[in-house]
């Protein structure tokens, strides 16, 4: 099978620091990729280039084979920031999105209610994002980047905003999403346990400048629910990659 995304020996520098040195990385598709690392790894400098937001020097970047030249509806993007519109509703943020990518009237409100349905804010579909809590606008971009059937989702540190409640839920929420409508997804965060829990694969950069370091495999059975967190498995996973990068932060201090 193709590889759905495609990041072939991409570097990137700012003014006379080098970002990212020769990052080349494959996805295939339906399948959750999480990048961790130190800050200042470049992590998200990565997936702003991915997402055609970000310019770079060197290298290629293939979404279906096909060369990226900049933003497109192949990639839904979820910030840690909730980027909503605010004087729009719930309902009405999802129809701005689906409007773009060419739906008519009365199909975007179909679309919009069936993702509303999908992140359980059906009955908040025309409230406006003042009157939703942190991890309800989340879901409200959730519902967006993927409302327009995107062939890569794209998150950075999407959950990175809430608090500990919420964001297991959050998790929770993206994983039964996942596994519903499989797709194929990029995911930057500082959090292991969230990597491990979320991912099939894990790949870990290094700093200095940012490198792909190593890949962990998550072997771990799927539907996963928070109960397996606790298992010597994902355990024995998490503390794996945390020493991986914590090898980088002793280098760091040395």
């Amino acid at each position: 099978m193709a590889p759905k995304l495609e990041i072939k020996s991409v570097n990137k520098s700012f003014k006379r620091t080098r970002a990212l040195s020769d990052v080349s990385l494959t996805l295939r598709e339906n399948e959750f990729v999480s990048l961790v690392g130190v800050s200042g790894c470049g992590k998200s400098t990565l997936l702003s280039i991915v997402a055609g937001l970000l310019d770079y020097d060197e290298g290629d970047i293939l979404v279906d084979g096909a060369p990226m030249t900049g933003p497109g509806l192949d990639r839904g993007v979820v910030f840690q920031s909730y980027t909503l519109l605010p004087w729009l509703t719930a309902r009405k943020n999802i129809e701005f999105a689906l409007k773009a990518a060419g739906h008519k009237g009365a199909e975007c409100r179909r679309i919009a209610d069936e993702h509303l349905a999908l992140v359980r804010l059906a009955k908040f579909a025309d409230s406006y994002p003042h009157e939703l809590s942190g991890g309800m606008k989340q879901r409200v971009a959730i519902a967006r980047a993927l409302s327009y059937r995107p062939k890569v989702l794209l998150m950075d540190e999407p959950f990175g905003a809430l608090d500990a409640m919420t964001r297991h839920e959050m998790q929770t929420l993206l994983t039964r999403v996942w596994e519903q409508h499989k797709l194929t997804v990029l995911f930057v965060t500082h959090d292991v346990e969230e990597a491990v829990y979320l991912s099939d694969r894990i790949v870990a950069m290094t700093v200095g400048p940012g490198r792909i370091k190593t890949e962990f495999k998550v072997d771990l059975p799927r539907p996963r629910t928070q109960e397996i967190i606790s298992t010597p498995e994902f355990m024995a996973l998490q503390k794996r990659v945390l020493a991986t990068i914590r090898e980088d932060l002793v280098s760091d201090e040395a």
